[in-house]
């Protein structure tokens, strides 16, 4: 254990699948996520120059996922630079999921080698490389099928029973985006799209709108607009002291799903089902996926923003009076805090 320490390594369940997926979010949202943005906006406006910088970004994703999970798993710099490869590999052969798990690996395996022979500058790059294309040529497509057929299910699920599935779904992913993991990673991952994008989405939203209104008396507007458009991760510390603060979000999400998903037939795409009102992006591919339409603001106005204020702000002031919540207990500290986290 001394030898791995040494080399940088620590087997964890927080350095694989919380700092991982946290920092796999980052590469997607550098690359899969704002491409979409572009390429969505370029064909809306009529700009094409802004489709074509979209398209690159959207083909550059598993590079930048390669590169996100080796800077965060804080690999050595030979590691990191020959992870843009891996990354490209494991998403070329398994999807998202593919690119993680090849990511993750190679980096890990590279770091073992890192500064252990006098041609590093060899050795290193070519067993990382080897590793990462290994395990994605190994596992990938079977990772890629499993994920595809998860989210399929869900999706399936989601449609024969919308109530039910759309709150589950709702719910889950809501806490995922709140909780010091990636719920873009796992929307990804999985590939939801139709309904089940639709209500995680709208889990998504409540959380972050939730979280935003009912901690206004402690945040003000700085506070909250952070929180809004940038992530409720703000509110994690406070969560641990109190849990009961997740109840007002969380309950808008899984009471606003069923409205979504049995009335409205509120869909989204894989990008936008994990990222709730963060950049706007749960919106914007809510429009590329429905079209933009008044009916469909309107839609979006209901579920993502105005309904979760409510409940939120109800539930919240209820608790307050109870006592269940104590003045303060939701302040955050946004100094020096970066939002790109989803």
């Amino acid at each position: 254990m001394s030898f791995l320490k040494k080399k940088g390594i620590h087997i964890s369940f927080k350095t694989y699948l919380i700092d991982g997926l946290s920092f796999m979010a980052l590469g997607l949202f550098s690359s899969l996520i704002i491409g979409l943005i572009m390429q969505t906006a370029g064909n809306e406006l009529g700009i094409t120059f802004l489709t074509e910088m979209g398209v690159l970004a959207m083909g550059l994703a598993g590079p930048a996922i390669g590169a996100a999970i080796a800077f965060g798993l804080k690999a050595p710099p030979l590691v990191l630079f020959a992870g843009v490869i891996t990354g490209a590999a494991g998403y070329a052969l398994g999807g998202p999921a593919g690119a993680y798990v090849a990511a993750v690996f190679s980096t890990e395996i590279g770091k073992l080698v890192s500064q252990s022979t006098k041609i590093d500058i060899i050795v290193t790059p070519f067993v990382t490389i080897a590793a990462g294309y290994g395990i994605s040529a190994l596992v990938g497509p079977e990772i890629q099928s499993f994920m595809q057929a998860t989210g399929d299910t869900i999706g399936w699920a989601t449609e024969q029973r919308p109530f039910v599935m759309g709150m589950l779904v709702a719910g889950l992913m809501g806490l995922a985006l709140t909780a010091p993991i990636s719920s873009a990673a796992i929307a990804l991952m999985l590939e939801l799209d139709g309904l089940a994008a639709g209500a995680a989405a709208i889990g998504c939203s409540a959380q972050m709108i939730g979280f935003a209104v009912a901690s206004y008396r402690d945040n003000k507007l700085g506070g909250s607009l952070a929180q809004a458009i940038g992530t409720s991760m703000l509110q994690v510390p406070n969560i641990v002291r109190n849990p009961l603060i997740l109840i007002p979000p969380t309950v808008a999400g899984v009471l606003l799903a069923p409205l979504g998903t049995v009335w409205l037939q509120m869909e989204n795409n894989a990008s936008g089902a994990g990222m709730g009102t963060s950049g706007f992006v749960g919106q914007i591919m809510t429009f590329d996926t429905m079209g933009f339409t008044l009916d469909v603001l309107m839609k979006v106005g209901m579920l993502h923003f105005i309904g979760p204020a409510v409940i939120s702000l109800l539930l919240s002031h209820y608790m307050l009076k109870a006592g269940m919540i104590k003045p303060g207990q939701m302040r955050i500290d946004t100094g020096g805090v970066k939002y790109e986290k989803a």
